[in-house]
């Protein structure tokens, strides 16, 4: 444990020693004498999340100069994954090649990496018949034949594309093989289903779980909560509730924070306050996320005024400042057509200490669009220019697409003076 917060400490160190003036792997080269590979390890994971995949590829040439340096499949395996969850498909399949050029034989690891990372392409119909034809060819080699990890990211990758007679297919493909179905299979299969709002699927996959005797853990309560909430299936969300309080599982903060913003959308205010007294009372204590759900839920309640003093006390409190604070409050604002407290409450950002960032802009784009306010417009523009955010196609499409042919990025354009860049048993009522 001791060591692993030492390394933990040692990349926290590389990570701030990162700059223009000293490269990377100047930096590495300084600390030469303590790093391993259990911090480059771990500096995959932190470059990966911070958009710094070229980076990770000059961590590994600078390994491969190490003595202590072993090629085996973890390495690759870590890279090919980090390389797929930014889109870099090419530099995935290079790193794949460049692991059998070093005389590393493929495993299970290895296959499960390379389909995640084609599942992360943009053309998702081509991704899924190649992770299927990995699929085919992993079961004709015996050090990497398919196991339960890769069973569950392919059945979570055909339910989130909606394709019922591929998952149904994969389920009976597992249960004729030696592999153990887990809580993560199921799980990952609902919570897809559930977010495209097929409550059917869903509930077809829970009665396939009770059968396996897999017991829901919090994670299936969650789900299940959030996608019956979604759809305003009030009665099943609330007998899943009742099911989690009789469990020897316990709520999370995501459980009460889903039935706030849920009742909310319905306009049930009432309830989703009695959700958050409920909360309160058993000691949970609120974090941004709730604050940030109560604003959500008292803007679509026609309650701005309290939206703003929950908005208020968070700013007042001395608490950081998060952009999706400022988000849902600016949200709330525009839904009730208060576009001129948007802007004021936008133009005060500076004096609470809010970065501002695409999304926040993306909002007010869409706000202002819908409500043919010309001039709140040409000065957001003004203001995207001033923060350096430079609008792309890819930005106006996102921010119209609620409003189909209502307006395009050509109409705003003209008014801005810019042109745009380039029949199965529901089992709900207990599940414990």
């Amino acid at each position: 444990m001791a060591e692993e917060s030492d390394s933990k400490e040692l990349v926290r160190v590389l990570m701030r020693s990162f700059s223009n003036k000293e490269p990377l792997v100047k930096t590495l080269s300084r600390y030469v004498k303590v790093v391993r590979c259990e911090h480059c390890f771990l500096l995959f994971e932190e470059l990966g999340k911070t958009d710094k995949w070229l980076e990770c590829l000059e961590v590994f040439r600078w390994m491969q100069k190490q003595r202590w340096y072993i090629a085996d499949n973890g390495i690759y395996s870590k890279l090919i994954s980090v390389m797929g969850k930014k889109g870099q498909i090419r530099m995935a399949m290079w790193l794949f090649s460049e692991m059998r050029n070093s005389g590393c034989r493929p495993d299970v690891s290895v296959y499960n990496a390379l389909i995640t990372a084609h599942l992360h392409s943009h053309d998702q119909a081509k991704a899924l018949d190649k992770a299927l034809s990995y699929f085919s060819k992993m079961k004709g080699m015996e050090r990497c034949k398919p196991n339960i990890v890769t069973y569950n990211i392919l059945l979570r990758a055909f339910a989130q594309a909606r394709n019922v007679d591929q998952v149904n297919a994969l389920f009976k493909d597992l249960a004729e093989s030696i592999i153990v179905p887990d809580i993560y299979t199921f799980n990952g299969v609902m919570a897809a289903y559930g977010k495209n709002g097929m409550i059917r699927e869903m509930e077809s996959v829970l009665s396939r779980m009770k059968s396996n005797q897999c017991k829901p853990d919090i994670i299936t309560f969650n789900l299940l909560i959030d996608s019956y909430g979604k759809k305003q299936e009030f009665d099943k969300m609330e007998q899943v509730f009742k099911s989690l309080l009789r469990s020897k599982e316990k709520p999370t903060l995501p459980t009460f924070n889903s039935m706030i913003v849920n009742y909310g959308k319905a306009r049930l205010k009432e309830k989703a306050e009695y959700v958050f007294k409920k909360m309160t009372d058993m000691k949970y204590r609120p974090s941004f996320i709730t604050y940030e759900s109560l604003i959500i839920m008292y803007g679509y309640c026609d309650c701005v005024s309290r939206a703003r003093e929950i908005f208020d006390g968070i700013v007042n409190s001395g608490k950081e400042m998060r952009f999706s604070t400022l988000n849902a409050m600016l949200e709330a604002y525009c839904r009730n057509g208060l576009h001129m407290e948007a802007d004021r409450l936008f133009d005060n950002t500076d004096n609470m200490g809010v970065t501002r960032n695409s999304s926040t802009y993306k909002l007010l784009y869409k706000a202002y669009t819908k409500a043919n306010m010309k001039n709140l417009l040409q000065k957001l523009m003004k203001q995207m220019e001033k923060d350096g955010i430079v609008p792309n196609k890819r930005f106006f499409l996102e921010a119209l697409e609620t409003f189909g042919s209502s307006a395009s990025p050509n109409s705003v354009s003209a008014t801005t003076g810019d042109r745009p860049e380039n029949g199965v048993k529901t089992e709900v009522a207990v599940i414990n």
